[in-house]
């Protein structure tokens, strides 16, 4: 088949070829997938490659583009500064079309350029190349995406004791805060972008995204097979990211489960996807080096800590409620200026997770392709989706918020849509961050 985009046109001659995706069974256990649609487009991966670093001002405007082979450097070749004072590190991520389908026991994600009909779009996003960090130079608290090792941006729990010493927190991304305030922190950045609340922290619409964008690429569920930069005879990306910042096993003795891979440590890819060893300093207690991938500019996309993600809740009511069928019942809300922690107003359902933990065999996925779990018995960390889920029942109804990704001792079961949902939104944890995200409409 020839080109089906004529010289100077901007839609394709024959939309419903324009697509690529892949398609998932339900009852094969193997987590690599078949593609579809357009081969060429599998090679090209027109909306993946566009995926790239930037400097964000607090306006939601490009301030100017990093280097693709280098995030020390701009897009010209002369040096970025990444401090902050240039603005955020963000990559951003292209506007696209997506669409789900089902046919018995199979069901097909395909993306596209184009606005075909039946695809849903995907608005125009950026996503902090780091796992965010918290700016406290002017008295308010601001998350950020930064590579600064200044006591205003100390991470973790800014505990400057350790200063220093091997558990420094000095440009590491923070944790020890609840997604309330991390979320209020994002908003300190100013009233820009869509519903004047553009600037959020992690927001599900946008890990969601990130995590369709990856299963098509690789076409594989699990995310935690060893990578692989050598494509296909075809040309097609294989394998998976590696097992990331997992098995670390004694994490608590070394620090108390506190951050301890430094923000921009894989700089060097730039908006390649790629490993970069991390050796694990002299006072752990065994040599170990871990692998810090990044994907598309997405340092750490799963894995280290576990990641705050806002625009998502769950009504988990108990075990004796509805006659002993107690529900876990899943919301989302893609307006960042309506999100909350007091009710499910402005937020839709979109399905109910389980109650127990496990692997997850079944996605929700639906009409728009929810990467939260149906299913969770009967597979591994190397069959079907190949990502844990963690959960908990309480004796009265709470309302759960979720973590994304998984932390550095959490070893298979951690992954790009691993999941917990036994938290609150008041929960802060040494073991728990967040991105930064900004919507600009």
């Amino acid at each position: 088949m020839g080109l089906i985009i004529g010289i100077g046109n901007t839609m394709p001659k024959f939309p419903y070829d324009y697509y690529y995706g892949v398609e998932i069974d339900t009852v094969v256990a193997n987590p690599q997938l078949k593609r579809l649609g357009r081969p060429e487009l599998h090679v090209a991966l027109p909306i993946q490659s566009r995926m790239r670093r930037c400097l964000l001002k607090d306006d939601g405007t490009v301030n100017y583009y990093l280097h693709a082979n280098d995030s020390a450097l701009r897009d010209n070749g002369a040096a970025a500064d990444l401090t902050g004072a240039d603005g955020q590190v963000m990559v951003e991520i292209p506007e696209h079309w997506r669409k789900f389908e089902f046919e018995g026991t199979k069901w097909r994600v395909f993306l596209s350029e184009f606005e075909l009909p039946g695809f849903h779009r995907v608005p125009k996003a950026y996503r902090s190349a780091y796992e965010a960090a918290v700016d406290r130079t002017t008295g308010s608290y601001k998350l950020c995406s930064v590579v600064n090792a200044a006591p205003a941006f100390r991470g973790g729990d800014n505990n400057a004791d350790w200063d220093g010493t091997y558990r420094s927190l000095l440009g590491r991304p923070a944790a020890s805060i609840s997604l309330t305030n991390f979320r209020a922190y994002a908003r300190n950045r100013g009233a820009a972008g869509k519903s004047s609340a553009g600037w959020s922290c992690d927001l599900y619409d946008i890990q969601k995204t990130c995590y369709w964008l990856y299963v098509v690429e690789y076409a594989n569920l699990n995310c935690q097979a060893a990578y692989n930069a050598q494509p296909t005879g075809e040309g097609y990306r294989q394998g998976g990211l590696g097992s990331g910042v997992t098995e670390v096993w004694d994490w608590y003795n070394f620090n108390g489960y506190h951050a301890f891979i430094p923000c921009g440590h894989a700089n060097s890819l730039g908006n390649r996807t790629g490993l970069v060893d991390f050796t694990m300093p002299a006072e752990y207690s065994a040599s170990l080096t871990v692998q810090v991938p990044s994907y598309r500019g997405l340092e750490n996309p799963f894995v280290h800590l576990w990641s705050w993600t806002d625009g998502c809740k769950i009504r988990v009511s108990p075990a004796a409620a509805n006659g002993g069928a107690g529900l876990s019942e899943f919301f989302v809300c893609s307006d960042p200026s309506k999100l909350q922690d007091s009710s499910y107003s402005d937020y839709e359902k979109r399905g109910n997770l389980p109650r127990n933990d496990g692997y997850v065999k079944e996605m929700l996925i639906g009409e728009f392709g929810e990467n939260m779990p149906k299913v969770t018995s009967g597979a591994s960390s190397t069959t079907y989706f190949s990502d844990y889920h963690y959960q908990y029942v309480w004796n009265y109804e709470v309302m759960a918020g979720v973590l994304f990704g998984g932390a550095a001792a959490d070893g298979a079961g951690a992954g790009f849509a691993c999941a917990y949902t036994a938290v609150v939104p008041s929960i802060a944890n040494s073991y728990v961050g967040s991105r930064l995200c900004f919507i600009p409409v």
